[in-house]
């Protein structure tokens, strides 16, 4: 929503992912298609509005819908927190869209064989999924 709002006129848009928190579902570098206000659920990924610095954007996993928010999670445990467990939940107009798509561009400096850019060519671009087990995880914790 804008602040006026009204619905964003342009539905889709692109993001860059930075940092390995969401590994292995997105890598450092992978360009991302947002679905700007679609509709969310337990399980997808989104980008969304840091809680603490709104000028910085990041993509988690939304986890489940509490009071006051989304809690979410990076995919990669092993990453530092930079999520829910460091800010709590993420009030809901600071989820800016569902992430439907990752593309992954050819890394430099490796070998641009026939076989190198067909396998390229078929991994490139993917759906990025939800997760439903995500919040049945979280709360038999």
């Amino acid at each position: 929503m804008t602040e006026q709002g009204r619905e964003p006129t342009v539905p889709f848009g692109i993001a860059e992912v930075t940092g390995p928190s969401m590994v292995p579902t997105l890598r450092h570098g992978d360009q991302l298609l947002v679905h700007y206000g679609a509709r969310l659920r337990a399980g997808d990924v989104a980008v969304l509005r840091h809680p603490l610095q709104q000028d910085l954007l990041i993509v988690k996993r939304l986890v489940e819908r509490r009071d006051g928010g989304w809690w979410v999670l990076g995919d990669n445990a092993d990453a530092e927190a930079v999520d829910s467990r460091a800010f709590g939940t993420v009030p809901a107009e600071l989820v800016l869209g569902r992430v439907r798509a990752r593309y992954r561009g050819i890394r430099p400096g490796r070998q641009r064989s026939v076989g190198v850019v067909l396998s390229w060519l078929v991994s490139a671009v993917r759906p990025v999924l939800a997760d439903r087990s995500v919040s049945r995880r979280l709360r038999a914790r």
